[in-house]
């Protein structure tokens, strides 16, 4: 018997997840978990075979699915990761490779694939999805220029308006309108969330 913990926030999805997952003969459902922050208790006390892990796109460096994948990996070195996102990227598949996942799906691919990974999974192989194979393999264009990159590494960096103009030489009233180009190409409403936007596709 395939034991399998299921770890994703919404509630209607977790519950379906659980339920294809629970149909099949070989497979049961050790836990059921909403917050990554009880991952790793969880897994230690239930010893599963195969983690079914929801990864946040938004900021692969920081994000807590990610270390939850390297704690699962030290307490339950038995225990397969398999990593489901809704978008992938080159820098969120990277986050998760290092951290030791060990599959790959996208959130919107078919049921019957999820249940073939999980078996592959606990049966000791590597799997990643096509969607996942693409972000690799034919990555998303940047459309920043050059200098629009160099305004959004120093923004990410928290420096205010006035620093990134004096770092980079460049008039406030420009470094403004590098900063309004780059939420209009990302369709974001606020610096912070060009930064993850830009994270999330592996721009910067």
């Amino acid at each position: 018997m395939i034991r399998v913990v299921v770890v994703e926030e919404m509630g209607l999805l977790r519950g379906a997840l659980c339920a294809v997952l629970s149909h099949e003969e070989d497979m049961e459902i050790a836990a059921a978990v909403a917050d990554v922050r009880e991952v790793s208790a969880v897994v230690r006390r239930t010893q599963p075979d195969v983690v079914v892990l929801d990864v946040v796109p938004e900021s692969p460096q920081s994000c807590g699915p990610v270390r939850t994948i390297e704690e699962i990996g030290v307490h339950v070195p038995k225990a397969a990761v398999l990593a489901m996102s809704y978008r992938w990227s080159p820098a969120v598949l990277e986050a998760a490779v290092s951290a030791g996942a060990r599959g790959f799906i996208g959130k919107d691919g078919p049921l019957e694939e999820l249940v073939r990974m999980v078996r592959s999974l606990a049966a000791g192989e590597r799997v990643i999805d096509p969607t996942a194979a693409v972000a690799v393999l034919s990555p998303p264009k940047s459309p920043f220029t050059p200098r629009e990159l160099d305004v959004l590494r120093a923004a990410a960096e928290g420096l205010p308006l006035k620093e990134i103009a004096r770092r980079l030489f460049l008039a406030h009233g420009t470094v403004r309108n590098h900063l309004s180009a780059i939420l209009r190409k990302t369709g974001s409403r606020n610096r912070m969330e060009a930064i993850r936007r830009a994270q999330r596709d592996g721009w910067l």
